[in-house]
């Protein structure tokens, strides 16, 4: 299966018998309380809020909603909110982590702890998902918010980690493609090298469950008519589930190309950690903190 627009996962997300537990780290901000209470509402996860008590409660009473006394914990400051979130998750009283209003090396350095924190001992990367006017389904561009210059294994780890996470939600095959400039390999370009290596690895059965296909343009991933122009073979083309952006900018630029300019919603958190955490920007609406909320409690299933 794969979904086609948001809509449709988030109507999937609301069947599931249970609602998963989000821990909330410096909870005290009024978009990510909407997103939270949102998500209340819709039966999707329930909001464990670890903060400023005196600000939460004064949102609260703003929006004209309440939480239970006994899923409200105080927090003397944003670097003890973060450990509290974290541990709450590490004690099995919430199922994944969301970022409030603090800075994410904060709540960064909290999950990375060694002896605290939620580390699985594989790479962590960002996983997005992206809804496009124009395009026929839920476009997964990564990583453009975590890892900047990935090594070879580096993008192995990273195609792993976004192909689990989407079978996790339902999908069986995803299709992905490594993104270069143009579709052929070229030494003097060493992302298109690398991007064949990864096509390679997943023929061999080293990177499994998934189709990678690479170098592939951005051009021929999206539309099958332009790679049926340009030659190119591809059983993804046109179809494509996932890009694999060759660094951080490269990946940051996309994703906000799609969402500035394409009018595109967008939903993000970290994956390969122990649970997902939801990261999304200080200044992210309360749509999109909604989205990437509900995509969590999908990945946690």
């Amino acid at each position: 299966m794969v979904y086609n627009n948001f809509d449709e996962l988030v109507s999937r997300v609301k069947g599931y018998p249970t609602m998963k537990r989000m821990a909330i780290a410096a909870a005290g901000e009024e978009h990510t309380l909407q997103a939270a209470l949102h998500a209340r509402r819709d039966k999707i996860a329930k909001p464990i809020l670890v903060g400023d008590i005196e600000k939460i409660h004064a949102i609260l009473k703003k929006l004209g909603e309440e939480v239970p006394e006994e899923d409200i914990y105080a927090a003397a400051d944003n670097k003890e909110a973060a450990e509290l979130a974290v541990s709450l998750v590490r004690e099995g009283k919430a199922d994944f982590l969301m970022k409030g209003y603090l800075d994410t090396k904060v709540i960064l350095k909290a999950v990375v702890n060694k002896e605290t924190g939620l580390q699985k001992g594989g790479l962590m990367s960002h996983f997005s998902m992206f809804e496009v006017p124009g395009y026929k389904k839920i476009l997964v561009p990564v990583d453009g918010g975590m890892v900047a210059y990935p090594t070879l294994d580096q993008k192995k780890a990273i195609i792993e980690n976004t192909v689990d996470t989407l079978r996790s939600m339902g999908y069986d095959c995803p299709k992905v493609g490594v993104l270069t400039c143009v579709e052929k390999v070229n030494p003097k370009m060493p992302e298109t090298v690398e991007a064949a290596q990864l096509a390679q690895m997943n023929k061999d059965g080293e990177i499994k469950n998934c189709i990678v296909e690479g170098p592939i343009s951005y051009d021929c991933a999206m539309d099958k008519e332009i790679a049926n122009l340009k030659n190119y073979e591809s059983q993804i083309a046109g179809d494509v589930d996932v890009l694999i952006a060759p660094n951080i900018h490269a990946g940051n630029i996309m994703g906000k190309m799609l969402t500035v300019t394409c009018k595109a919603r967008m939903a993000g958190f970290v994956v390969g950690a122990k649970c997902p955490i939801v990261l999304t920007s200080r200044g992210s609406s309360a749509d999109e903190k909604f989205l990437s909320i509900a995509v969590s409690a999908a990945a946690t299933q």
